[in-house]
């Protein structure tokens, strides 16, 4: 298989197994290129990419952008911030307008759910889901998933905990799927409060002990407690929540192993990590941010082969 089985990215539910060995396989190919003195090649100068952010995002954006860069592509930047959306235009006619101007593949990142599926229905571009609210972002689940095959060598047979803010967390959901699709187990820890209650339906354990879930794991995928989508309370207080479920080294000490600390960023130091263990050789979380570059080059120019000329 030289070619995706999809003509968009909206999750990582509609791809198949073998999707994620092309796109890693392909990733492999671009991380070696942009190790090198001359990081860009001109795979992609006769294609324009827009990318659609209605919400704030500086890492995801910023990847793509470099991404899309060191393809040789042509880049339009859209923030809805400084758009016409402020006057209360739609997110097809948005779209339908960047479109006039010739764009091939459009990133999008959205604050609703379905914003990303419901765009590739009614456009004719290959989407790329940069993120939708609180449902998938497909390159960061690809892009974990390929720095836990970097550091140990393959996902399958893995154990994995993710812990923290599953209810929120567009992260956690993607993680899931392709972490299941690859052959990992996978634990979730957090409080109560914030585990989905249909999660364990997709084949994945829940465990209220930290303690006890990072004995078991061997990677510890750590989220960030999003307050900004937070419209009650779910815990007591951040202090509260950092002495159930924050790491610190003390509780990495007391584990008979030494397991990979993930973080998908950005991270509240002190909250979910302490800063000794966001910056120690246990944590792969710059690993993440230069991988994130890779997957990304590979989905745009995997896609980009499919349009038709």
């Amino acid at each position: 298989m030289n070619k995706l089985s999809v003509d968009n990215l909206i999750g990582i539910k509609n791809l198949k197994k073998q999707d994620i060995d092309l796109i890693f396989k392909t990733a492999d190919h671009f991380k070696e290129i942009i190790n090198r003195p001359i990081k860009k090649v001109p795979s992609l100068r006769d294609i324009t990419i827009a990318n659609l952010f209605f919400e704030n995002s500086t890492r995801t954006r910023l990847s793509f952008e470099l991404a899309e860069k060191r393809l040789s592509a042509d880049i339009v930047n859209f923030s809805a911030a400084q758009s016409s959306v402020k006057k209360g235009e739609t997110l097809i006619d948005t779209a339908n307008n960047i479109l006039s101007m010739k764009v091939d593949i459009i990133v999008m990142r959205h604050p609703n759910e379905g914003a990303a599926d419901f765009l590739s229905k009614n456009v004719d571009a290959r989407i790329i889901n940069a993120g939708d609210g609180a449902h998938e972002h497909p390159t960061q689940a690809l892009l974990d998933s390929f720095s836990i095959r970097e550091k140990l060598g393959t996902v399958k047979g893995k154990k994995i905990a993710i812990i923290g803010d599953i209810l929120h967390s567009r992260v956690a959901l993607s993680n899931i799927f392709a972490l299941k699709l690859q052959g990992a187990e996978i634990k979730l820890c957090g409080p109560k409060t914030l585990i989905p209650k249909y999660i364990t339906k997709l084949g994945v354990a829940y465990e209220s002990s930290l303690e006890k879930v990072l004995e078991w794991c061997d990677v510890a995928n750590v989220l960030r407690v999003q307050h900004e989508r937070m419209d009650i309370k779910y815990f007591p207080s951040v202090r509260e929540y950092t002495q159930l479920y924050g790491i610190n080294k003390k509780i990495l000490n007391a584990i008979n192993k030494d397991i990979v600390i993930m973080h998908p960023g950005p991270i509240n130091r002190g909250v979910e990590l302490t800063s000794d263990v966001a910056d120690s050789k246990q944590a792969i979380i710059l690993n993440q941010v230069e991988n994130g570059v890779a997957i990304r080059m590979a989905v745009i120019y995997l896609l980009a082969q499919q349009i038709k000329r």
